[in-house]
């Protein structure tokens, strides 16, 4: 099970500009944890969806329990399996 969840929404507007947002729910952990978590999911936005992510959609990061352990790559190739998967 991945350390997260990807949804990804076209737009219905004219804007071809990708939008990027981030969950971590309490369940997770303190604010300590969720704000590192969000950390995480900002780099990986940053690094993979100029390339990967989809023009004129919101994509969202939900934040999973034990995606705080899991080690940064394999978040990465996850991310880069998800993004693939919602463009097909």
């Amino acid at each position: 099970m991945p350390g997260f969840v990807l949804l990804v929404r076209a737009r219905e507007d004219a804007d071809a500009g990708m939008r990027v947002g981030f969950t971590v729910t309490k369940k997770i952990g303190n604010a300590v944890v969720r704000n590192r978590m969000k950390r995480r999911f900002r780099a990986l936005a940053r690094e993979h969806l100029p390339t990967l992510g989809i023009g004129g959609a919101d994509h969202v990061l939900i934040g999973r329990a034990g995606g705080i352990e899991r080690d940064y790559a394999l978040l990465s190739s996850e991310l880069v399996r998800a993004l693939h998967k919602a463009a097909a």
